[in-house]
Order: C-alpha cells, then structure tokens, then sequence
C-alpha cells in the first residue's frame, strides 16, 4: 500500500518524510516498514472506519436496547482501548459499562460481570486469535444467555469473526483490512477499534459521529505534518523512563502510550501510567533526572485546573527531563526549554481524543525504538513476545463456577 502521505509533499514533517520515502528494501532492512506506514496510515483509514460502523447501525441499536450493562473485554492493547471506551460509553449510554479483561473472564468467569441483564460484552481484538479472545466468548455463551456480543475486529478470517457466524445472540463488525496490522505492535488497529466502539454512544447522532472523525482526522494529519519530528527528537535523549499522565477518560490512552514505549524497546525504557492526582501518592518517587513526563491534558475545566497544579508542582521540583504535553488550547507558561507541545483542535471531547493521544504515544515509542538501535517491526529480537500470544491451555470452569 502507498502511505497517502507520500501523494502530498507537505503532509508529514520532514524526518517523517525522509523516512517513508526510503528503498522499501531499505525500509525491511531497518525493520520499520510496516510499523510506520501503520502508524500514519491512521488519519486516512478513521472516516472509512466511521461510516463501517454506521452502515451496521440497524444491527447495533438492537444489540445496546433495553441493556443495562455493557462490558468491553479484550486483552492488553485491546484492554486498554476498551480502557479507552469506558467512560465516554457509560456517560453516553447511562449504564453501567465496564471494562474487564478477557483474561479475568477466563480465569473467574461471570462473576465478574455486573449483574444488569440484559447485558452486551464487546470484544475488541485486533486477529482475534488469541487464546482469550475465543475462550471468554464461549464460556459466557455456555453460561450467561441473556448477554448479547458484539465483537470490534480487524481480522476477517480471524476466529472471532468466523467462528459465530449464523449465531443470531453475536454481531461482529469487521474493519479494513489494512487496520490489521501487520507489525508486531498494535498501532492502527488500536486507534480505529476505539472510534468504532465510540459510535455504540452515538448511535442516534452517526452524522455527528462521522464528522467527528473527520475532525480527529484532520487533527492526526496535523500532528504528522508538525510535532511528529518534535517528538523523534525528544525520542533520541536517551530517556531511560517515562510517565504518562492522564484523568479519567484518557487513562486508557496513557496505559496504551505506555505500553507502546514498553514494547518497542523491549523493556529498555520502564514506564509509569498514572492519573495527574495518582502521582502524588507515591509514584512521583519514580520520576527521575532521566524520565520522560509525557501529559494529555483535559478539555474539561475543573480537571484540567487540577493537571495544571500538578505540572507546576513537577517543574518546581525539577522532576523530569522533559515533558510532553498534548491537549487543546497549551498554556505557553507550562512549557520549559526542551519540551514539546502537541496541540490538539479545541472543541473535542475527553471521550473523542483517546486515538490522538495514542497517535503521540506511537510516534515517541517508534523514534525511541531506533534510538535503541531496535527494529519497530519486531522489537522483541528474542521472541518474547509476539504478535499473536501464543496458545496456551485453556481450563474448563465447574457449572458451579460460571454462574
């Protein structure tokens, strides 16, 4: 696939540029070729990713009627987009929406889930080939017939996809199959599994929801054509930790940012999810002289005064080495020699900017990966870990057990 960045000249900032313009031959070499043009990809496949979801929206007003709670499941990444849908969902929706991870389900079984009925369980995955992905829909299907599924995927010859068909209690959505991606680290699949699920909130408003993602979109592009070079050279200071701080409905986002640097440098850099007000109980002892602050600020008002007091706590203390911060609307006087804003369009909400902020995150972790000397591909040189976590035994629970 041609990254449509490339069609443009001005689209992308110039180390962005230089790098996707690269011999593709080069490119494998270097081990970035598909990890990049995923995470630029982005911009250009959420307006696809939108109307996907709309097209299906007969099927998704039956499946959120009469609920009265929602459970978003899935497993790392994937738990932390659902981590990301959350708080938006329950607003939107007003019921109790939760997400819990496949693994939980597996392991303790319905008792985890909260006791409304009729419920929906939303599976996010990116293959759905996991050993959870399957195993938790199974168990619930055996053992809780007044939950409905819906499952977000990128997969079509995934087993989340194929293995239901003609169940009438399971709807799946399947997204573009360039979301599947083929790196070892989720970046498109995650950002685009989000904004499908946002649209469960904003099934009586698509048309809003589809220009929503139009405006996220161009914000991306925004982001790609001007901090992305920012943030590669923020990546090359040798940071050997790195915060991530968000309220509430970007927590998730922070996990996944998180995650993102984890698994590109294959451990090398440790990191810090953690809420604005979390940090003072504790984990501020963790932010060091080599610790990269990166904070996605609220657009909402009391949250964000809230933020604000905790960043200049931070540059009082001379805790950092650097800060990223990312929101709309950056006061200029929380900015010190050396940081990095990353402005976001004002008027977006909390529950919408998850898929920006997480844009930020990849773009950091993939130049501290070079910067490691690692391949963003296949950062794990010794297979650790790998795209698809690999099977494992899958215990059968007692009757007693899964109800």
């Amino acid at each position: 696939m041609i990254t449509p960045l490339l069609r443009d000249p001005t689209a992308c900032a110039p180390g962005l540029r230089e790098l996707l313009e690269g011999p593709e031959e080069q490119q494998h070499a270097a081990g970035y070729h598909h990890t990049l043009r995923e995470i630029c990809q982005q911009p250009f496949l959420w307006p696809g990713t939108a109307e996907t979801v709309a097209a299906h929206a007969a099927r998704l007003r039956a499946s959120v009627e009469g609920v009265q709670a929602v459970v978003l499941t899935g497993s790392g990444s994937s738990l932390y987009a659902a981590q990301s849908l959350a708080p938006a969902l329950r607003r939107d929706l007003n019921v109790q929406v939760e997400a819990i991870a496949a693994g939980d389900l597996l392991t303790h079984g319905a008792v985890c889930l909260p006791p409304g009925r009729p419920g929906l369980l939303v599976s996010l995955a990116r293959s759905g080939n996991s050993p959870e992905s399957c195993a938790a829909v199974d168990l619930l299907l055996a053992s809780e017939p007044r939950v409905r599924h819906l499952a977000i995927t990128c997969n079509a010859e995934g087993r989340l996809a194929t293995n239901y068909r003609g169940n009438p209690a399971f709807l799946s959505v399947v997204l573009d199959e360039r979301t599947n991606d083929r790196s070892l680290v989720m970046t498109s699949s995650f950002t685009n599994m989000v904004l499908a699920g946002r649209a469960l909130g904003r099934l009586e408003c698509l048309d809003a929801y589809c220009a929503t993602a139009g405006r996220l979109a161009h914000a991306a592009r925004r982001i790609l054509a001007g901090p992305a070079d920012a943030l590669a050279e923020a990546a090359h200071r040798g940071f050997r930790s790195a915060a991530y701080l968000a309220s509430w409905m970007r927590f998730g986002a922070a996990r996944e940012c998180a995650l993102k640097v984890q698994e590109m440098t294959a451990g090398a850099v440790h990191v810090l999810p953690e809420t604005f007000l979390g940090l003072r109980h504790g984990p501020m002892s963790s932010v060091h002289s080599d610790t990269a602050v990166v904070c996605f600020l609220s657009a909402e008002k009391t949250a964000r005064a809230y933020e604000l007091d905790l960043i200049d706590e931070l540059d009082r203390k001379r805790l950092g080495a650097f800060k990223v911060v990312a929101g709309e609307c950056i006061p200029p006087d929380i900015l010190r020699p050396g940081d990095v804003a990353v402005e976001y369009p004002e008027g977006l909400d909390d529950g919408d900017t998850a898929v920006l902020d997480v844009l930020t995150g990849q773009l950091l972790a993939f130049f501290r990966c070079r910067a490691e000397g690692l391949r963003p591909d296949a950062p794990s040189a010794s297979n650790v870990i790998t795209r698809v976590v690999q099977p494992f035994r899958i215990h059968a629970r007692p009757k007693t057990e899964a109800l």
